[in-house]
């Protein structure tokens, strides 16, 4: 039943008595209201309990419901009928019946009435609440039970203290009092309806340069938080916190993506609840984000080895001791020394010592992360071995190569015969020549060992060099035996690489067409042919000859005197010395019996005149050949054809009775033509024909 029929005061009265009641204000003055009759209604019990005063099924605030609890004072008689005090429209009445406060007309029914303030006092807002209440007078005992009175409610923010007072404006009057906590988001009934209670939810969405996080859910016009925090147990980054007042997206540059890196959002509300979201747990670019940014470092402090990890998120990664003979070698995992990485500190090897071969790497998900070594002036040398021992100096063995081999079957450079240096390394050992790189606390467990070979290793190179010159001795001793032999080797030898020519005391005759590639090649053919000294004329040439007797008169006597001299007639082709040739077959096959008789030095043993194709006087190339076809069909004289492979591909058939050379890449067999048959070889070609092909080959190319 609601007080006076008004269900929006949140006044509700409940009695088997027929208790009522009516809100007469919700924001009075407490302390000032006028004192009211002697006996009243009596104060029993103050309840507060929470609740939730809604506009909307999600527009809930957090309040408090007082609940108090009236009886009658003790003494109480036959009561007066005056109006309550501070009642508007209710004084000086005068009137012998019973007043009643629910319709405001007399009753004849006797009652009781009175005057309740509850007040209610936060750290920032007070309120008080002004109430008649009304009962009738029945045969009730004093102090029994009339009813209860509940006000809906006192509001306050999320968590605050809440302090209630009632009493009535009676004399004598006593005062209940009690201090409660608003309920909080953690109150299941808030979550679900107090809009400061909704926790934004957190998504996602990764790129290539950044990483957007969306703040999806949150109410327009509240605050709240959102923090980056990285969860690790050892760390200097305290995270970056973001405002906002709604819904927001957040941009975070890549490179600060890692795999402890964790998002939180929460309402601005007292002890709010919290949607946490740790989504790159399981990033694979986070965690070679993060190997990069980490750093592993070793200290040699005394005889104790220490490494320290740093890296901006917890590792779950193990610490391995290893042995590295060689800097860019294998490293040689030691066995029973991991442990596991604890942190950025320190952390001790305890029985380890230092050595310049001695490294840790850190392991996780069964690959080597990170490696580091002592490379410092340390005791020990870089080609030490080192040895394992179990139980004794019985059960030695060498660590190399990802296992441990006894020394029965070691070699220290993995040739020659096994076990042959295992007597002097358990020597070494037991008269402590071995430095001992890690002993365990206690009397089980390896001990491991380093071993000098620098002075087997010395021994052995003396014996290899011993063995060489025994070898070299013993050439000798052959030499001499076959004294007459080495001579003639020795001879060659002089006459190959001596300071004169192989070639010398030779003379050619180069002929070539008259066009720019061919006269380059003569050129570079004739200045390679030259340290050789071989003596090389070149037509068409120049110089007092040729200008005293034509060009044409000093080609024939040239090539006279090279037929009857013996010096070899080079022809050099070219294409436009291939063209001539053509030419020259072309009025040669138009000759009857041309080419039929022989043609020599004196005059018959040429053609005469009219069976030669007869040629303008500048075509100095056509004019040899009406010399040399005829010679070399009658197998006079010594021919060379030289083609320059790049531009004549294939020789024509008015020369292919002499030898002919593809150049530069038959310049060996054209230098053994140019030599003759009667030289004898050995190596002498050799040295030379890299050098004449050379310059052929610039010539031809430019």
């Amino acid at each position: 039943m609601q007080a006076n029929g008004h269900p929006s005061t949140g006044l509700t009265p409940a009695s088997p008595q027929g208790l009522s009641c009516r809100l007469l204000d919700t924001d009075v003055l407490c302390g000032t209201e006028p004192l009211g009759p002697g006996h009243g209604l009596a104060l029993a019990r103050l309840r507060l309990e929470p609740a939730l005063r809604c506009t909307g099924p999600m527009a809930c605030s957090p309040c408090l419901e007082a609940r108090l609890r009236l009886a009658l004072p003790p003494g109480t008689g036959e009561p007066r009928r005056p109006a309550p005090s501070g009642v508007p429209g209710a004084e000086g009445s005068g009137e012998e019946g019973r007043w009643s406060p629910m319709d405001g007309a007399a009753s004849s029914q006797p009652n009781i009435t009175g005057l309740l303030l509850l007040s209610g006092h936060a750290y920032a807002s007070s309120r008080c609440v002004a109430v008649e209440v009304w009962a009738p007078l029945a045969p009730t005992p004093p102090g029994r039970l009339l009813g209860w009175v509940t006000f809906r409610c006192f509001e306050a923010p999320l968590g605050s203290e809440l302090h209630v007072t009632a009493y009535t404006n009676s004399r004598g009057r006593r005062r209940l009092s009690q201090q409660q906590r608003v309920p909080d988001c953690s109150w299941p009934a808030a979550q679900a309806a107090v809009p400061q209670c909704q926790v934004p939810r957190l998504q996602v969405s990764p790129g290539p340069k950044e990483v957007v996080v969306k703040v999806q859910g949150a109410v327009v016009g509240h605050n709240y938080t959102l923090r980056l925090y990285r969860n690790q147990s050892h760390g200097r980054w305290s995270g970056r916190t973001v405002n906002m007042s709604g819904p927001m997206n957040y941009s975070l540059p890549a490179d600060e993506v890692l795999p402890c890196l964790c998002l939180q959002v929460w309402p601005e509300t007292q002890d709010p609840p919290r949607a946490t979201l740790c989504p790159f747990s399981r990033d694979a670019e986070a965690w070679e984000r993060l190997w990069a940014h980490s750093r592993l470092v070793l200290h040699a402090v005394g005889q104790v080895l220490t490494c320290s990890l740093s890296a901006p998120c917890d590792l779950p990664a193990e610490l391995v001791p290893c042995w590295q003979p060689e800097p860019a070698g294998p490293c040689q995992a030691l066995p029973g020394l991991q442990q596991p990485a604890v942190g950025p500190g320190p952390q001790e090897f305890g029985g380890l010592q230092p050595h310049p071969n001695l490294c840790v790497q850190v392991w996780s998900g069964g690959q080597v992360r990170l490696t580091q070594c002592l490379r410092d002036p340390l005791p020990g040398r870089g080609d030490d071995l080192l040895l394992l021992e179990r139980g004794g100096n019985a059960s030695l063995c060498a660590l190399e190569r990802g296992a441990c081999t006894p020394l029965a079957s070691f070699t220290s450079t993995g040739a020659g015969h096994p076990g042959l240096l295992e007597q002097e390394l358990r020597r070494d050992v037991a008269t402590g020549q071995c430095r001992q790189v890690w002993h365990p606390q206690n009397s089980t467990g390896v001990v491991l060992w380093a071993c000098p070979l620098h002075k087997y290793l010395h021994a052995r190179w003396a014996l290899a060099w011993m063995g060489v010159l025994l070898g070299a001795a013993c050439l000798l001793l052959l030499l001499l035996l076959k004294k007459e032999d080495v001579k003639g080797w020795l001879k060659s030898l002089r006459a190959d690489y001596g300071s004169e020519g192989p070639l010398r005391g030779r003379r050619a005759l180069l002929v070539h067409a008259a066009e720019p590639a061919a006269e380059r090649a003569a050129c570079a053919l004739t200045a390679a042919l030259h340290p050789l000294g071989l003596a090389v004329t070149v037509a068409p040439g120049g110089g007092s000859g040729v200008a005293a007797w034509g060009p044409l008169p000093w080609l024939h006597a040239q090539h006279r005197r090279a037929l009857r001299d013996g010096d070899t007639v080079i022809l050099l082709l070219s294409p436009a010395a291939v063209a001539a040739a053509h030419r020259w077959d072309t009025r040669a096959g138009a000759v009857p019996g041309a080419g039929a008789t022989g043609s020599g030095p004196g005059p018959r043993h040429g053609p005469s005149p009219d069976d030669v194709p007869t040629v303008a006087p500048c075509e100095a190339f056509a004019a040899a050949l009406s010399c040399a076809v005829p010679a070399l069909m009658a197998g006079n004289g010594r021919y060379v054809v030289a083609r320059l492979e790049a531009l004549v591909p294939a020789v024509p058939p008015a020369l292919r009775a002499a030898p002919a050379f593809a150049l530069p890449s038959e310049t060996g067999g054209f230098l053994r033509a140019l030599a003759g048959p009667g030289r004898r070889w050995g190596r002498w070609p050799e040295p030379y024909v890299a050098a004449v092909a050379e310059g052929l080959r610039r010539a031809v190319g430019e």
